[in-house]
This record gives structure tokens, C-alpha cells and sequence, in this order.
């Protein structure tokens, strides 16, 4: 081997290579440096497989997928954070945008090849502003964190010091994991383990946010920043009390509209920019978008000091920095340019429209649980979702979730004031986003309350043949042994297909799927 590397190097053979620095390279002949369309063909046997179908390439992930698609149009979709993203937006989302990184911002990239995400994201942004009516003079946006917990963090991380204090509405009377909670024993949110939080409750009399509580507690625990948000709140936050109370406290107000973007975009409910200094915010719950999350900030004066001197807003930086590079790497510009096309809907009549529907629905869901004897927390509704408390019904959420599961019709057990555990919680949670956005009306709510009765009463009933201190698992097992259990089961679930395969599907056409019936 070292004769044959000399003769190379002295010239002896003469095979397609020069020495170049002690290296040997290809010569530069156009025979060799660049292949025939023959060539690749035969050797680059890859690329028939890329540009393959899923069908062909994942036949079994795609068979899952249309057997996602029935179950969605089959079945009544009634948890209130999920919606139907729109055919627009998930082409957006699926498309050839998944490919580039982008790590950085527009104008300030870590990567070559980004000018199209420059353009997507500087897209994306402006439109935030015109769906939320907000001046860019006064207001910034980050649009490239994944989720609403790493948004809310990432917040955290930015304006807070490790163990600052935060306050936020307590997970049992309808909080969220990423504003903090903490047993007794044990600190269950990363968010309390880095930071000290205390929450704040509801008036278990009335159902709704105790802000004299609130006021209380904010003297005593002095907190760095107020959250204003929550996951299982039917009512609307008075928004301007906690503003005197963060100014009182000289806290930061920030304000999780997660849940109610959608609802504020359309301007159907009270806007929580007049008054927070940060607002975070879900993509895809009553929005419509795709998934992922968006941080907004003020931005310009804050005040005049007693020098008379203007004091300006400092948020810009520390959550820009705290998203890139702080915490996360490349943007993922295929969400970004599909949150661009669903801003783009936001503002547009049929939008609005849409939202106002939303709180129609949800209003009439809510009077005809109660007018069937069911406890609302909070007696009522004022957005998209409702907390049933089943406590009077002498029956768990995880059960009746259960039952509801099995007929096709998806809600969530849920916590309500008083109860000590999360794993079989007294309250269903339920909203009318999902189902607004098939076409659902009012009328159409009525027969969706009736099939939620009728679940209730057949989990009375499963429940009152279980053995004596059952758990969920023998509730499961007694319906496994019992036929007729299973027949009422049966019967209930197809009356509610039936129901539900009257209205449109949304992101796919009926026509396309496979399992239709």
C-alpha cells in the first residue's frame, strides 16, 4: 500500500487524482465532478423514497390518521381548549418551511438562506398587531416560542430572578400548571420549583376570582408579578382591579389570555391589553391557529420619574433574549407562516362572526345544564367554556369523563373549588369552540346537552352496581361484565355519531375519508 500511495505521488500511475498539500483530490474533470442524470438514477436510490406519500412509505401511521379523522367527525369534540385548525393554516403548517433554520431574529440570523423567513416572520408579526388593534410603537410580540408553558416561563425567566415571587390563580379553583402550584409535600410545577408562588383563589359561595383575597395576599406575600389567566374560569377578569392591585404592590402584571385569544381578537370580550404589562397567549385554542404561542410586551415611556425624566419600558431585550438564545433554537417557520394565515381570518367579518357564535352556544350549553339541575361553578358562563360540579350528582368527574369517552364525546375531568385531588376531581370541563367551529348553533347545543344528561345518567348507573369503595378500574371492569351496560353504551354512542356526522367536517373533506361510517 505505502509503494502504491509513492508511485501516486511521484505520478508512476495515473489514476484520477493530483497530490494537493499531501492530500489527494479528484482532477478536475467534468466527467467526474458532476454525475449524469444515468448515474443518479442508479445510485441515489433515496430519492424515489422522499418524494413518496405517506401511504406508501407509513401505510399503518397513515390508516391511524383517518381513523383520527372519523373519531373527529363522529364524535362531539367538547374539550375547551381544542379547536379545528383550518385547511389553510395546515397546509402552511405542512409544508416546505419545516425544512430552514432560522436561528435569531429578521435581520439577524444564524444561519444563511433565511431572507424568506425574514419575510414570513415580519408577515406573522404585523399581523398580530392588526388582529389585536395594537399600536407597534407600544406594544412588541415574540411569535416564535413553541407552547403557552414555555411561553409563560420563558416570561418568568426573563423579568424574574430565581425565587421572586409570583402569584396566580390557584390550579384547583381553575388555575394553569405554568402560573405555579405546589402541594403541601411537593413543588408540581417546574415554574414553583425555580420561582415562589402563592395563589389566589375563587369565593367558593360564589364561583368567582375572591380579588379582596387577592389584595390581601399581595400585601403580605409582596409578589414580583401577578398572573391574570386560568384554564377552568367561566367568568370574565376585571382586568382594571388587578392593575390597582400590581400598582399598589409594584408588581408586573401579566395576563394569559390562552384560552380567550380568539375571543379577544374578535372583540366579543374585554381586552386585557389596556391594562397588563405582559400578555402571553396559546395559538391554537379559540384562536384557530396552529400550535405554538406568543409573547406581547410593552414597549416606549412607562412613567416620568420625580426628575422629570422619561422612563422606558425595559421588556424588549430580556424576552427576546430569553427566547433565543436563552432557551430555545430555531424557530419553526412552518408555525409561524400558519399563524400568519390564521391572523390574516381573525379579521375578517366571518371571524368575528364565528366568536360571537362561540358565546351564543356557550350561554344556551349552560342554561340547559342547569335548567336539567346541573351546579355551574360560578352559576353560569361569560366565555367559551363551563365547569360542572358534579358533587350534588354523588358521582366523580374521572368516571363520568369516562363514560362520556366510550359514547363519543370528548370533555375533561376537571378540579373545582374544594377538591384536594386532581386524579378524580368533582367537575367536567367543557367548551364550545370545537364544535362552533363545525357549524354548531344554539338549537344544536340543546341536543348536545341532552346527550351529556344521558351519559351523567348511565355513569349513576354503572356506578351504583360497583362493588363498595371501588376505584376507577373496577367502574371500567363493571361495564367489561356487564352486557347491558355495554348494549346502553352502544346505543348512546350511535345516536350521538349519527348526530354529529350531520354537520362539516373542517381541514379535510368528508369525500376523502376512509372511514366514513
Amino acid at each position: 500500500m505505502a509503494m502504491f500511495l509513492r508511485k501516486v505521488a511521484v505520478g508512476v500511475t495515473k489514476p484520477n487524482v493530483a497530490p494537493v498539500n499531501g492530500r489527494f483530490l479528484l482532477r478536475h474533470m467534468s466527467s467526474v465532478c458532476r454525475s449524469t442524470a444515468e448515474e443518479r438514477e442508479a445510485r441515489a436510490t433515496w430519492i424515489k423514497q422522499l418524494n413518496s406519500p405517506m401511504e406508501v412509505i407509513a401505510p399503518d401511521v397513515a390508516d391511524i390518521i383517518e381513523l383520527e379523522k372519523a373519531r373527529q367527525f363522529q364524535g362531539l369534540e367538547l374539550i375547551p381548549s381544542e379547536n379545528f385548525c383550518p385547511r389553510a393554516v395546515m397546509e402552511a403548517v405542512g409544508s416546505i418551511l419545516t425544512n430552514s433554520y432560522s436561528e435569531g431574529y429578521p435581520g439577524a440570523r444564524y444561519y444563511g438562506g433565511t431572507e424568506y423567513a425574514d419575510i414570513i416572520e415580519n408577515l406573522c408579526k404585523k399581523r398580530v398587531f392588526e388582529a389585536f388593534r395594537l399600536d407597534p410603537a407600544k406594544w412588541g410580540v415574540n411569535v416564535q416560542t413553541f407552547t403557552g408553558s414555555i411561553a409563560n416561563f420563558l416570561t418568568y425567566s426573563a423579568l424574574l430572578k430565581p425565587h421572586e415571587r409570583i402569584m396566580s390563580l390557584d390550579l384547583p379553583h381553575g388555575g394553569h400548571l405554568s402560573h405555579g402550584y405546589q402541594t403541601a409535600t411537593k413543588k408540581v410545577s417546574l415554574v414553583s420549583m425555580f420561582f415562589e408562588t402563592m395563589p389566589y383563589r375563587l369565593d367558593e359561595r360564589t364561583g368567582y376570582i375572591d380579588y379582596d383575597g387577592m389584595e390581601r395576599s399581595a400585601s403580605l406575600f409582596r409578589p414580583k408579578l401577578i398572573v391574570a389567566g386560568a384554564t377552568a374560569y367561566a367568568r370574565l377578569y376585571d382586568y382594571a382591579r388587578i392593575r390597582k392591585i400590581c400598582d399598589k404592590y409594584k408588581a408586573i402584571m401579566m395576563a394569559d389570555m390562552a384560552h380567550l385569544a380568539g375571543l379577544v381578537a374578535a372583540d366579543v370580550i374585554p381586552s386585557p391589553f389596556e391594562y397588563a404589562d405582559i400578555v402571553t397567549t396559546t395559538t391554537n385554542k379559540s384562536l384557530g391557529g396552529p400550535r405554538g404561542a406568543l409573547i406581547f410586551y410593552r414597549k416606549g415611556v412607562k412613567e416620568i420619574n420625580k426628575k422629570g425624566e422619561e422612563v422606558l419600558y425595559d421588556y424588549e431585550d430580556k424576552i427576546n433574549g430569553a427566547v433565543f438564545p436563552g432557551f430555545q433554537g430555531s424557530p419553526h417557520n412552518h408555525k409561524i407562516a400558519g399563524l400568519a394565515i390564521a391572523l390574516k381570518q381573525a379579521t375578517t367579518p366571518e371571524y368575528k362572526a364565528y366568536q360571537q357564535q362561540v358565546l351564543n352556544n356557550s350561554s344556551r350549553f349552560a342554561q340547559c345544564l342547569i335548567e336539567k339541575g346541573y351546579e355551574l361553578v360560578s352559576g353560569g358562563t361569560d366565555n367559551h367554556l363551563l365547569l360542572v360540579n358534579l358533587k350534588n350528582k354523588g358521582i366523580d368527574g374521572s368516571r363520568v369523563e369516562k363514560v362520556l369517552d366510550w359514547v363519543h364525546i370528548a370533555a375533561n375531568k376537571n378540579t373545582v373549588p374544594g377538591d384536594v385531588s386532581a386524579i378524580s376531581p368533582s367537575g367536567i370541563r367543557m367548551g364550545t369552540p370545537a364544535l362552533t367551529s363545525r357549524g354548531f348553533l344554539e338549537a344544536d347545543f340543546v341536543k348536545v346537552a341532552e346527550f351529556f344528561d344521558e351519559a351523567l345518567k348511565l355513569a349513576l348507573k354503572i356506578k351504583a352496581a360497583e362493588p363498595k369503595g371501588a376505584k376507577l378500574k373496577d367502574f371500567k371492569a363493571t361495564v367489561q361484565s356487564n352486557k347491558e351496560f355495554q348494549s346502553e353504551i352502544s346505543k348512546l354512542r350511535r345516536e350521538v355519531e349519527e348526530f354529529s356526522k350531520q354537520f362539516p367536517t373542517v381541514g379535510f373533506e368528508k369525500e376523502t375519508m376512509k372511514y366514513r361510517d
